[in-house]
This record gives C-alpha cells, structure tokens and sequence, in this order.
C-alpha cells in the first residue's frame, strides 16, 4: 500500500509539474532575454504581471483639434504623412474616412516634433480574429519615430505585460488595460517630453504619459531607450525632434483623427 501510495503521489507531482510547464509555455513572453535596468523583470517577460483589466468610460473618441494644433488627419487626404522610402503618403482613404495602415504601409509625418501634445484614433480590426496574438491589431505610435507606444489587439487577446496596447514597447507595461473590442474606436492621447542633450552628452531622458481611452496608462514614464524588441532598449539618437511615425507590422489597423501640438513652454 505504502508502495502504491508513493508512486500515486509520484504520478500527481509530475502530472501537476507538467500542466504548470505546459501553461509557462502557452503564456507569451520569455525567459531568457535582459533584464531592464534597475529593474527585476526582463524584456517581454513572460512572469510579468498583466496589467489589469477595467473598462473605460466615453467621450474620448472624436475630440476636435484646438486651434493651435497641426491636423495630421481629417479624412480628407495624407499630405501631411510619407512612406518609409520618402514618397507621398497616396490617398488610401477607405469610404468611412479613416486609412488602413496595412495598405498605405507605413507611414511618418513629414513635420518633425518635438515637445507635444497628439491626439490619434485607432481601430482593431475584427476580422483578424483567428490571427495569432502577437500579430492581431499590431501596429504602433512611433514619438520621434524611434519611441513605440504599442498598438495591438488587447481586448480579447494579450501578450506579454510590455507589449500590451498603452504600453512603452518592451519598457513599461499599461498602469492598466482600458481596451475596448476589435471593431471599437479607441484613443491615444499622448504627452510627450523630449530628451535633453549638450552636443552629444544627454542631459535628461524622454518622458511620456498616455492616455488611453480617457483612462491614464503611462504618467510621467522615463523612456529607457529606442525600441527594441527581445533586447535592451536602444542608445537614444543625440536630436530633440523627430517625426511622428505610424508602424505597419502585418495587420489592417485603421486610423483617423490625428492631430498634435507643441507643448513648448512659453517665454515671457
């Protein structure tokens, strides 16, 4: 009995270590990349915590450019965006108003920025629903086109903790998960502060807070570094403008209602 009682025990330790392994391995992330500076998770961890789920309120979605604001996007046309090769934009502009970045690749504004306020709507796309998970509703806005708040389908479906949508791209993780369903409009409102440098010598990091939904994700994060992904964030180019940028990355997410202005301070 003794002996039938100890190989069941046997059976029940390797049978529970196994469903433990099999579950690590169906959760995204992973286990063997750097660890981010001064900090105890790794890049894209797999054990990082997901942020939590809330749902947002209304009244984010179609907010009206101010009057100092460079519209980027109206619906009208793509004058103020580029493709990656430097020809215009195109038109692309699909009946409803909004432009699907899987079609008019992608895409960074001609303007560079630096200190700013950006408004921008974006949309999942339901059909992509049998897509695998880490390329469903994946796209991004790219701040000086090197610096990603991530843009993936995060409602129905995530992936690991910093590369959820809200997130600094394998930084920091969404304070929490706001997202609406693939086929909702959903808003980014981001605050962006640039880095500082004399000559080549940085002298303060690039902050951002996000807005996401009306709800804030990101308040006052240090940005570590360019984006990067399964390693440490990139050296930080030596400039204090860049231009807005919008990742094509395989998935027909659709934009609309861009606009962005300077947050400069004022001088008296």
């Amino acid at each position: 009995m003794t002996t039938f009682k100890s190989l069941l025990m046997f059976v029940l330790m390797f049978a529970a270590v196994n469903d433990v392994a099999f579950l690590s391995a169906e959760e995204p992330g992973y286990t063997d990349t750097p660890f981010l500076p001064n900090s105890k998770w790794r890049v894209h961890d797999q054990t990082r915590p997901q942020p939590r789920i809330i749902v947002p309120g209304k009244g984010d979605i179609g907010a009206t450019a101010p009057s100092d604001a460079v519209v980027l996007y109206d619906g009208k046309n793509l004058d103020a965006w580029l493709q990656d090769d430097g020809k215009p934009a195109g038109d692309g502009i699909l009946a409803d108003g909004s432009f699907d970045i899987h079609k008019t690749g992608q895409l960074h504004t001609k303007q560079k920025f630096g200190d700013c306020q950006l408004h921008v709507e974006w949309l999942s796309p339901p059909e992509e629903a049998n897509v695998d998970r880490m390329n469903r509703g994946n796209s991004g806005v790219l701040m000086m086109g090197v610096f990603e708040i991530q843009i993936i389908e995060s409602n129905d479906s995530y992936i690991y903790a910093d590369g959820n949508a809200g997130a600094v791209y394998g930084q920091h993780p969404p304070l929490v998960n706001p997202a609406r369903k693939p086929g909702e409009w959903q808003s980014f409102n981001i605050f962006f502060t640039v880095p500082k440098f004399d000559g080549e010598k940085m002298l303060a990091p690039a902050y951002v807070t996000v807005v996401y939904n009306g709800v804030i994700v990101q308040n006052h994060a240090e940005i570590l570094g360019t984006v990067s992904h399964r390693a440490l964030p990139g050296k930080y180019p030596a400039q204090s403008q860049g231009p807005i940028l919008l990742q094509e990355h395989h998935s027909a997410v659709k934009f609309r209602n861009i606009w962005v202005r300077s947050i400069a301070p004022s001088i008296d």
